[in-house]
Formats: structure tokens, sequence, C-alpha cells
């Protein structure tokens, strides 16, 4: 607990703390009174009771409980507790015996109490009192578990809304090239594709703010996507997309597959010269959703130097660490003319 924190807890603590005395005061004042009607010596008895017993229950709880219990000493914590209960029944016959009559002369009280009796009243005030705080600091930790859980859940949404915000600027650059390229060649396919990129953008911008949709809308809109691409590509790009399995009523978190897509467009349909190719197969079992993708790497210039783990893969792996922790698989695989990439995702408990 912070300085801040423990300074505005501060009164309530002080409160707590009257309250349970107040009560027990209470109880007792009644308890002691010797007859139906409580008389003011009732009262100091009571007090000059509860006072020696608070003694050793706030050394119970400042000291031993902090520095022992808390520490995990319980054989040293057990051996100076039991000291403790016995020291302060000890004071407080010393107290009635002795010590009262120079506190409060005038008065004649004595102790109305075994040894035995007052040590069951300081037992059983030092477990309440101890069982009153380490309550308190289950449900205090309890508590501090359940804000840090908020916390990071809340930096979890806004590192993946983060992550999705960069992945559709890439795609919609990628995308907004390709049109560029068929205006520039007065293409009668312009306007076809930029309805399919506005059904796209309507989908992205609309549809992924779910945690979760239906696998057969996230697979439309990839064709479209691959659709896009084989406009741009031209008739001399193998371009081959395959779904195995029945999509129907499977769900998976949006934009997973579209990153691996866009890397294999942009680095396999670049080479001026050789076959250029983009494989990729969609495979949907009972518990898993496997998606591959397998390109040639491009001849062109500016693809050699550039980090095929780029920055949509990486955003692709942090998503899926984040919203499919432990339930994914994600391999990349190259050879000197191929790169591969293989997401598994393990979907048992999605409906």
């Amino acid at each position: 607990m912070n300085t801040r924190s423990l300074i505005e807890s501060y009164p309530l603590r002080i409160l707590e703390h009257l309250a349970f005395w107040g009560s027990s005061y209470y109880i007792l004042v009644r308890v002691f009174s010797s007859s139906s009607e409580i008389q003011s010596t009732d009262y100091i008895y009571t007090a000059v009771f509860l006072a020696t017993i608070a003694i050793g229950v706030y050394i119970n709880l400042g000291l031993l409980i902090p520095h022992f219990l808390n520490q995990r000493k319980f054989l040293p914590y057990g051996m100076l507790l039991a000291l403790c209960v016995v020291s302060a029944t000890l004071l407080n016959q010393l107290t009635f015996a002795r010590f009262i009559d120079y506190l409060l002369p005038g008065y004649y009280f004595i102790s109305y109490f075994s040894f035995t009796d007052l040590l069951k009243f300081m037992a059983a005030f030092t477990g309440i009192t101890s069982l009153f705080k380490l309550a308190k600091g289950y449900f205090l930790l309890l508590e501090g578990k359940n804000q840090l859980m908020q916390e990071q859940k809340e930096r979890s949404e806004a590192e993946l809304q983060a992550l999705r915000a960069q992945i559709n600027p890439h795609f919609l650059f990628n995308s907004l090239n390709s049109i560029y390229a068929l205006v520039l060649k007065h293409s009668e396919k312009a306007p076809e594709t930029i309805l399919k990129l506005s059904g796209l953008l309507r989908y992205i911008l609309y549809e992924t703010r779910r945690e979760r949709v239906d696998l057969t809308t996230e697979l439309d809109h990839m064709r479209e996507y691959v659709d896009l691409q084989r406009i741009r590509s031209g008739p001399q790009a193998e371009i081959e997309l395959k779904v195995n399995g029945n999509p129907e009523n499977r769900r998976l978190a949006p934009l997973l597959f579209l990153p691996l897509i866009e890397n294999s467009f942009k680095h396999g349909i670049k080479g001026e010269t050789g076959a250029v190719f983009v494989r990729i197969e969609c495979t949907i079992d009972e518990g898993s959703i496997r998606f591959v993708t397998e390109n040639n790497k491009g001849l062109a210039d500016d693809v050699a130097g550039e980090n095929r783990r780029g920055i949509g893969l990486e955003n692709l792996a942090k998503r899926l660490s984040m919203v499919y922790p432990d339930k994914y698989r994600f391999e990349i695989s190259e050879t000197e003319n191929r790169f591969k990439t293989e997401l598994v995702i393990f979907t048992q408990d999605e409906t």
C-alpha cells in the first residue's frame, strides 16, 4: 500500500478499532456488573480490564503478526504469542492485585477471575483480533489482485487495438497500390476492384471490432482480397486458394489470416523472372483450424534486403499470444526459393 492510500485509510482504521473496543466494553460492563443497575465502579473496572488486554492484543497485531506470522516463521510466532498471552494475563492479575491502588486510590478493586479464566479472556481477544486482521489482509490482497488483473486486461485490450490499427493501414496501402496500377493501365477491372476494396474496408471497419467473427465471413473476405491481388498480378502468376472442411458454425478472432496472405503477395508476386506463385490452404477440422501460405521468394532488388518477418507477422504473433494463449502454433520456414508460414489455432472452446 502506498503512502497516500495509507493516509486515506488511517481514519477508517481508527473507526474500526474504536468500534471493536466500544462493542467489547459495552458487553463486558454488563457481564461484570454485580447488580441489575450498572455502577460507576463497573465502568472503571471494565476499562482497566480491557486496557490490560489491549496491550497484549496490540503487541500481537503490531509486532508478532507482521514480523513473524506474515514472514512464515510459524514456530517463533506460536511461542511468542503464547508468551504474550500469558504475560498479558499476569499483567491483568498484577494490576488488580497491586497497581490499581496506586492508579485509583479510594477504589477497592479485586480480580474477579482466576488465572485460567483470565487466560481464556486473553486468548479469546487475541484470537478474534488476529482473525479480523488476517481476514482484512486477505480481502485487501484479493482486491489488489483483482485490480492488477483489470489493469492487465485494459493494457492488453489497448495493445490489441493498437495492433489492429497497424494491420489495417498496411492492408489499405497495399490494396490502393493495386488499384493505382490498374488505373494507370486504364483497366476495365478498376471499378470492380474498387467495389471489392470497399467491401473489405467495410468489413474491417465495422465487423472486426468484435472479439470473434464467423469463419465463413472471414473466408469470404479473404477470397475477395485474393481476387484483388489476382487482378493485379496478372495471368503469369500462379495463385491458388483452397478451403478444406466445413467452416459453418465456427468462430475465431478477426484478421488473423490477412497478414499471412499479405506477406505472401508482398514477397512472392514480385519476381520479374521465373515462376511466381502464392498457394494458400485452410483446413478446418473438428478441434483446429490450420492455415498455410507458401510463396516463391521475389527476385526484385527491394525484396532481397527486406526482413521477411516484418511488422505484419510480428503483430500477428503478438495478437495470437493475447487472443489464443497456449492455443495456437505459428511456424515460419523458408528455403532458398520458397517461404512458408503455418498457423494452427486450436478451437475446442470456440463456438
